[in-house]
């Protein structure tokens, strides 16, 4: 992609893969059929087959010029429709996937690269014993792990009117700063710079080296502090280096696609601090190369 700082290969760590497992979820909670839900979001229902929802995305990168992407399936038990996106389109995407550590059977599925874990809105502790056997399982694998920090607020819900019932004492960064220590080899990711603990996941991240921040979203948390997103991309540079930030846009529905406007900002923002050409290189894509790679 051309950047501000050369053309060079660009890569999201953050894209949520909205299956049509992901609109069956919604309706059965409203007790209607995935087409409503569509229409209520003004959303693109996706094809049965996931792996036409990923030939989708293939196409919509390509004409961004992004070339790898983290897809995130965004509901427990939707492992398969992100591994068959994965198989679909053969080194273009990373497989993540939420798990709920309390649900029945919960497991680290074969081929899994990311685990993601939203302890607020399953409402357990990142301490409580059933998470262990999932990050033993992500260890021995070699998964990078992400944990939702911090506010959790879910648009889509919003606009269907479901209810979110997440409790937020489970969402302190500094409940990671342990098991970080404990889990060494496991990279672990906390999106949207903590999410309204910027300060507490800047001091998990210079206390624990495996911890990388990713920068996706608005980062609307920001209306809680005093900040702008220069001022939390200089903190985090400060803190914690180019070499363990992310690039994430949070895209995930059609017809919208990719979010260019993240990339914009976030891209701005960051030439106006002045960073290097292999600084830019790091944020936009070679940590995530390498996070992937080396876990």
């Amino acid at each position: 992609m051309q950047t501000p700082w050369g053309d060079f290969p660009v890569s999201d760590a953050h894209t949520h893969f909205f299956s049509r497992r992901f609109f069956a979820s919604l309706a059965a909670q409203m007790s209607a059929d995935s087409d409503i839900v569509a229409g209520t979001l003004g959303w693109h229902l996706p094809p049965e087959d996931p792996a036409e929802l990923a030939r989708t995305w293939a196409a919509e990168l390509d004409a961004r010029g992004v070339a790898r992407a983290t897809l995130i399936a965004s509901v427990p038990g939707d492992e398969s429709s992100v591994l068959a996106a994965a198989a679909a389109c053969p080194g273009r995407f990373f497989a993540g996937a939420m798990v709920n550590p309390l649900a029945e059977n919960a497991a680290v599925a074969p081929g899994l690269q990311v685990v993601c874990l939203f302890p607020a809105m399953h409402r357990y502790s990142l301490h409580d014993e059933r998470v262990a056997p999932l990050l033993d399982q992500a260890a021995a694998r070699g998964c990078a792990v992400f944990v939702h920090c911090g506010v959790l607020t879910v648009g889509v819900r919003k606009k269907l009117g479901l209810p979110s019932p997440f409790d937020m004492r489970f969402s302190n960064p500094l409940d990671l700063h342990a098991i970080a220590l404990r889990y060494p080899r496991i990279r672990f990711i906390v999106p949207h710079f903590g999410a309204g603990y910027f300060r507490e996941a800047l001091m998990l991240a210079d206390l624990c080296p495996n911890v990388y921040l990713d920068t996706s979203s608005s980062n609307s948390w920001m209306r809680y502090e005093a900040f702008d997103l220069k001022t939390v991309f200089r903190r985090a540079l400060d803190v914690v280096g180019a070499g363990r930030l992310l690039f994430g846009s949070d895209s995930s529905f059609f017809p919208r696609g990719w979010n260019y406007d993240i990339f914009e900002a976030q891209t701005r923002t960051l030439l106006d601090l002045g960073i290097a050409a292999a600084d830019a290189r790091l944020i936009f894509g070679e940590n995530l190369e390498r996070l992937v790679q080396e876990t």
